[in-house]
């Protein structure tokens, strides 16, 4: 009902953002907030990224010295813009992640290898470190990358539970296969993957969870998070999509047209934040397209939950008159296990055209998978990209570059 209140926690948010953000005293400088309802929190205008980038300061609601933690975006969708946490902001970041690792079923006493950055700002590792702690359970923090160092520390300590892109676990696998480890005989019973989707639109596996159980009995779960809404959407061991934690985040799911879109219906994630004092943020545009499942999970669960990233609105590519979003792209070559790495760059030609080009190991262009990869771009993406062939270990290096948190598999130049 459009004359519905909305809860309260979101009532508080924007009142406390309109108080203290020089930036929304102004966005929302002719809005009334007596009362709130569903069709006037529809009427506040929206938050963008753009919003955020160019006005990054005055998003801060507490003075410097209350500002326990700056933590930044990764970037990989335009400027990092730096998220201002609190001490109150860090024990929320904690009770997301606790309550993240509870629904797949981890434990007190379970023991987590963390395969990704916890330095350079990167929220993501520090929250999965404090919702460890939260949960009393212990952390091996190996970080990014070697796989030599991941193994070591999985076959000397041990641990049950990874933290890791999913793509790496496949390089995992690879080296385990390369040094007669046998992966199956090991304690990790349970991988929480970030940065990358593993399943469909359908929810069911996509090509690289698939390509990861051809090899590994491990369970895996799907996780959607950002450092602007410092909160994650987790699967639960059901694996039906992402349940929302209602108590931290307020969710809309809209069409091109900025209405709500139906149980199972595609959409833009749209996210107001709850309780946070630092950086809150107000219907703010994430820019990511999923579909929202508004129905009790079957684990018995009654949170909205959200399907894999389908794309990004400012990554979608019109090449030779078909749109094309990344993961499409991805899904060709992640099925492929003769490919160990791969990017592609999307730049503009002289006419203002998208063009795409595939970088692809040297070794790959003369072989028969190379004939299999081009009738799947024909197939799949209705169209072929062009191809550049580079050695391995350099092509490995601009793909996993030491500065960045995760793959970088995609560029826009």
């Amino acid at each position: 009902m459009e004359n519905s209140p909305i809860p309260e926690q979101v009532v508080n948010a924007i009142h406390y953002a309109a108080k203290h953000a020089p930036f929304y005293q102004k966005h929302f400088s002719t809005r009334p907030f007596e009362e709130l309802t569903t069709k006037s929190f529809r009427a506040l205008p929206f938050t963008t990224k753009e919003d955020l980038s160019q006005n990054n300061r005055d998003f801060l609601c507490v003075p410097s010295d209350q500002i326990a933690e700056y933590v930044t975006t990764s970037g990989t969708s335009g400027k990092p813009v730096t998220i201002y946490l609190t001490k109150n902001d860090l024990r929320r970041l904690a009770k997301n992640e606790k309550e993240s690792f509870e629904l797949t079923g981890a434990k007190a006493g379970d023991l987590f290898q963390l395969m990704t950055t916890i330095d350079k700002q990167f929220m993501a590792g520090l929250a999965y470190y404090l919702g460890v702690q939260e949960l009393n359970a212990g952390m091996i923090r190996i970080g990014p990358g070697v796989p030599a160092l991941q193994w070591n520390s999985i076959l000397e300590n041990k641990p049950t539970i990874l933290i890791a892109v999913p793509s790496f676990l496949v390089n995992l696998i690879d080296y385990a296969k390369q040094n007669g480890i046998d992966v199956n005989q090991t304690s990790v019973r349970a991988a929480i993957c970030i940065g990358e989707p593993i399943r469909e639109e359908d929810l069911s596996e996509n090509v690289l969870a698939r390509r990861i159980h051809a090899d590994w009995n491990i369970e895996l779960f799907s996780t959607y998070a950002s450092t602007e809404m410092g909160a994650a959407f987790t699967e639960c061991t059901a694996h039906q999509g992402g349940h929302l934690n209602e108590d931290l985040i307020y969710l809309e799911v809209l069409d091109d047209d900025g209405n709500a879109v139906s149980h199972g219906e595609k959409g833009e994630i749209v996210i107001t934040t709850l309780e946070t004092e630092g950086t809150p943020l107000i219907r703010y545009k994430t820019g990511d397209v999923a579909r929202i499942y508004s129905e009790p999970c079957s684990c018995g669960r009654t949170s909205p939950r959200i399907g894999p990233i389908l794309g990004r609105k400012n990554q979608m590519i019109k090449f030779k008159g078909t749109t094309i979003f990344p993961p499409s792209i991805y899904e060709i070559f992640d099925s492929r296990s003769e490919i160990s790495c791969y990017k592609i760059e999307v730049a503009k030609d002289y006419l203002g055209h998208d063009t795409i080009t595939i970088l692809l190991e040297n070794r790959i262009e003369h072989s028969p998978v190379m004939n299999q990869i081009i009738e799947d771009c024909k197939a799949k993406l209705r169209v072929v990209p062009h191809f550049v062939f580079l050695e391995t270990d350099y092509l490995r290096s601009q793909v996993f570059k030491n500065h960045m948190r995760k793959p970088e598999k995609i560029v826009f130049k």
